[in-house]
């Protein structure tokens, strides 16, 4: 697919979600010195499929994936986001798993299990996540999972599923560089809170 078909598709995802209105699915926390924080993820429900392949082939999967909730009358909550099934320094590039989700309502429930082998409607519950800005014209994010990573070992978590980002700004410039995202972690406390 071109990539004026890709960027296409991304305007139109934008679109939509303007137009439907985008909600705050997450109640803040102050940052520590490290400028991680720790966010209640709110209960969701999401449209998701798995796409395996490259990162930057992710755009005509999630054209794909709102097309779908536009066809089935499933309306959108909030922004995509990715959450990553496996290490990149790992696997190869066309062996990534990429979950992508898209909040949804929660009549959207109806439609579970009968949307693919691959694509479905889920509950999500709510939890701890650990937050971690990755700003404009940084391409590896690689430092920041090391130092998300230590600090929740640190600070007595440990991490309870897969990391996942969601795209901030630039996202129809399709680089990945000049996009700001917000990394998170799910985490559950194991250890006391230092004083």
């Amino acid at each position: 697919m071109s990539k004026v078909k890709i960027l296409s598709l991304l305007l139109i995802s934008v679109v939509c979600l303007m137009a439907v209105g985008i909600v705050e699915v997450w109640a803040k926390s102050p940052a520590d010195k490290s400028g991680f924080v720790i966010r209640k993820a709110k209960e969701e429900v999401v449209l998701y499929t798995i796409h395996r392949g490259s990162y930057n082939k992710v755009g005509p999967v999630i054209g794909k994936l709102y097309g779908l909730a536009g066809k089935t009358g499933i309306r959108p909550r909030g922004s995509a986001y990715h959450v990553y099934l496996n290490n990149p320094q790992r696997v190869s590039k066309e062996h990534l798993l990429t979950e992508i989700r898209i909040p949804v309502s929660k009549e959207a429930l109806k439609f579970s299990g009968s949307l693919g082998k691959m694509t479905d409607i889920k509950k999500l519950p709510a939890g701890d996540v650990v937050v971690a800005v990755k700003p404009e014209g940084q391409n590896d994010p690689g430092a920041i999972y090391n130092s998300l990573y230590k600090w929740i070992f640190q600070e007595g978590y440990i991490a309870v599923d897969s990391p996942r980002e969601v795209i901030l700004t630039n996202v129809m410039s399709g680089d990945y560089g000049q996009m700001k995202t917000e990394i998170m972690i799910p985490v559950a406390r194991v250890l006391p809170a230092s004083p």
